[in-house]
């Protein structure tokens, strides 16, 4: 029996069963391939900035890895580089994600929330992934990227087969794939055309201007900043939206004081992030990690959520605790590769959950049989049923 068996279904159990009996484990993933997966805190954490643990895909011993392959022309990006060229082009393009300018955006997140819940009327039943933790990201995502609004439902259609694809089409990974890198190469000629007041075509001066990003480093990055500002934030939208109806007693507390919510926006990334696993990496040497060494070139998975449900770092981790000081958490990484779009990912579940809760006083799960992504990537629901209620409806 493979240690890791039962992942999709139960990850927290399974990791819990790993945490406690060896600090690395040799496994199968899902297409068979040996890898090595890591789950204590201490570890994890360590490995996320060891340098010797690189996501180019070029240290993997050949035959080791055979992870989906985006063309050229996508795959140059953040999470296939170490550095020098990722110190290079996260500077580029960390300024449009700095704290500073997440405030600034603010009043136009709260304007998309608040139209969203509006659309849905006062009272009723909705799935809020659907009509809300979904539709809000590819609406902030998007207009800071200068992405035309009549684009924006396709592309989610395209993120979400990539996130968790279809076991039934194989075929249609490769579809959505094709239809991304279409439309991406036409928005860089409309951009290139008539250049607007957006972050797209800020790149697209620095690729001709500056010639500091090659046109697939271009490519790439308009596509990683589009999926993963969708991924991340509509995953834990939903997760945190859950987590509260799943606690009435500290759903009400929150609702007595909202100022809380952003503390407890770290508890709810601790608790249920966004990612069950880091991405890939492959040691550059022979590594020794708890203990246990693992050669040179071989996969390595490195498990946030395994690390931030372990009680030798957070006590009682299995329980929601919104009180709880979550600082130190791994759910949206740590050291180089640290989440670059981390900032605006936790203003917009906070704007997101208090804006749900100011306008929806009644707010319940419809069904408790939710459904789960199956991904080892992307830890969120398929939907979240609930019944709700306007205040005086």
């Amino acid at each position: 029996m493979d240690p890791a068996d039962g992942l999709l279904d139960h990850p927290y159990d399974v990791y819990r069963r790993l945490r406690d009996t060896a600090p690395v484990h040799s496994i199968a993933g899902p297409d068979g391939t040996p890898a090595w997966i890591v789950t204590r805190y201490d570890d994890v954490r360590a490995a996320l900035a060891d340098p010797r643990l690189s996501v180019d895909k070029r240290h993997a011993t050949a035959g080791t890895y055979k992870g989906f392959s985006l063309p050229p022309a996508l795959d140059a990006n953040l999470l296939n580089m170490d550095p020098p060229d990722h110190t290079r082009i996260r500077r580029l393009v960390g300024r449009a994600f700095t704290t500073r300018r997440v405030e600034q955006l603010r009043t136009p997140i709260r304007r998309t929330a608040d139209q969203l819940l509006d659309a849905l009327g006062p009272h009723g039943t909705a799935d809020l992934v659907a009509a809300y933790a979904a539709p809000l990201p590819i609406t902030v995502i998007c207009d800071l990227l200068g992405i035309p609004e009549q684009q924006r439902l396709d592309f989610r259609v395209w993120t979400d087969t990539l996130i968790a694809p279809d076991p039934a089409r194989p075929e249609a990974a490769k579809e959505a794939v094709v239809a991304m890198l279409g439309y991406l190469t036409q928005l860089l000629v409309d951009k290139r055309r008539e250049p607007a007041d957006d972050l797209l075509s800020d790149l697209i001066a620095v690729r001709d201007e500056g010639d500091r990003l090659s046109e697939d480093e271009l490519m790439s990055l308009a596509f990683l900043i589009l999926f993963a500002g969708y991924e991340n934030t509509v995953q834990l939208i939903g997760n945190a939206v859950l987590a509260l109806l799943q606690h009435p007693e500290q759903l009400a507390d929150l609702r007595e004081d909202m100022s809380q919510l952003p503390t407890m926006v770290q508890e709810f990334l601790r608790y249920e992030g966004p990612a069950l696993l880091a991405i890939r990496r492959f040691p550059v040497e022979d590594v020794t990690i708890g203990g246990v060494t693992v050669p040179a070139g071989e996969t390595v998975w490195v498990s946030l959520s395994a690390a931030d449900r372990d009680p030798a770092r957070f006590p009682d981790p299995d329980r929601l605790d919104l009180a709880r000081d979550a600082s130190g958490h791994l759910a949206l990484g740590h050291g180089i590769h640290y989440c670059l779009g981390a900032p605006l990912a936790r203003a917009e579940t906070e704007i997101a959950v208090a804006a749900l809760l100011e306008r929806f006083p009644e707010l319940t799960l419809a069904d408790k049989d939710l459904r789960w992504r199956r991904s080892l990537r992307a830890r969120g629901l398929v939907d979240l049923p609930v019944t709700y209620a306007q205040k005086n409806s």
